[in-house]
């Protein structure tokens, strides 16, 4: 992936590299979901892939669940309050 700097008040903020694409989307999922986060379209579908990016991660830990051990005991740790 390739980041672009610019440079704003000596503030470094990474933009990434974007791309420019048509979608066909239905125009009442469009303009319920911008509703919904109050942003227009760029942004509102940034968001969405964003919050699909996350599920799926989610998802992966969720999978693992009660497959990876710990050397910790529970009860040590609660006492440490």
């Amino acid at each position: 992936m390739t980041y672009g700097i610019i440079y704003v008040k000596e503030v470094i903020i990474l933009q990434e590299k974007t791309q420019k694409i048509t979608a066909h989307i239905p125009v009442h999922l469009l303009h319920e979901a911008q509703h919904v986060t109050g942003k227009g379209i760029t942004e509102t579908i940034k968001i969405a892939l964003l919050q699909l990016s996350r599920a799926n991660a989610y998802e992966s830990l969720r999978k693992m669940r009660g497959k990876v051990k710990f050397s910790i005991d529970l009860d040590e740790l609660r006492k440490d309050r």
